[in-house]
């Protein structure tokens, strides 16, 4: 994944007369270029640090486009670029369909569309710990609730994040062994937080969800949510586009 502003992605072209890619070519760009070994508008190597890069990628792409003649453009395959914008931190798409249209699409991250992946206690990519931000609410039973109480209180005011606020409310029932934690804005690494949670809960009693968001400037393909049912623990990503393809989030090269 990448998450500083910036932009990753091509767009193949295809085929074109040498003529066109010569006029390509020559285009003068900040962010795209094109390759004509490989008929694509690439990412450059070296990207500008100022400036608003959505604005000048879109208009870069469009005025590259426009130099393939009316011929050709029913022969472009088309592509994605991705451009995480410099201050909202929004992941924008911007796709060219196969013929040539162009589409500029924002992310919405959307759980309710995503599916689960069991959790196996791998580190997975996310948030860093330091700055992670955890939102949610769990149930277990227990043998000895309020000594989970205090383990659990233990993780939350040990942990060493950059961001003191947030709480974790934990309560217990002696007389069922029931204990409810919620989870408001705090920071801790979420990964020990699970591995507590399933060391203390009763065999298939864990439940509820835990949301990984951060505190610091977040990208839309960073967020997180791990989800427990039965006792297990499953970890959903957002689904960030409305098509039904839903390309897989950017990775770096």
């Amino acid at each position: 994944m990448f998450y500083d502003a910036g932009c990753f992605g091509c767009i193949v072209l295809g085929e074109l007369p040498a003529g066109v890619q010569q006029r390509l070519g020559a285009l003068p760009g900040e962010w795209l270029e094109f390759d004509p070994l490989t008929g694509t508008i690439v990412v450059r190597h070296i990207q500008p640090t100022a400036g608003p890069s959505l604005p000048t990628i879109a208009g870069e792409l469009v005025r590259m486009l426009s130099e393939v003649p009316e011929a050709a453009q029913d022969r472009i395959p088309g592509g994605d670029l991705f451009v995480h914008t410099e201050v909202a931190g929004q992941l924008v798409r911007l796709r060219v369909e196969p013929g040539g249209a162009v589409r500029i699409e924002w992310a919405h991250p959307d759980y309710k569309k995503s599916k689960r992946q069991l959790f196996t206690g791998q580190r997975i990519e996310m948030v860093e710990p330091r700055v992670q931000r955890l939102n949610g609410g769990v149930t277990f039973e227990t043998a000895d609730p309020a000594s989970a109480v205090r383990d659990l209180e233990a993780v939350a005011d040990g942990y060493e994040g950059l961001y003191p606020e947030g709480d974790l409310a934990v309560k217990a029932d002696r007389s069922t062994g029931r204990v409810a934690a919620e989870i408001r804005d705090l920071n801790v690494d979420v990964l020990l937080l699970v591995e507590r949670l399933q060391r203390l809960a009763a065999p298939g009693t864990l439940s509820g969800d835990v949301e990984v968001s951060s505190f610091a400037a977040i990208v839309p393909e960073q967020q997180v949510r791990f989800v427990f049912d039965d006792g297990q623990a499953w970890v959903q990503r957002p689904v960030l586009w409305e098509d039904a393809s839903r390309r897989p989030a950017p990775s770096a090269r």
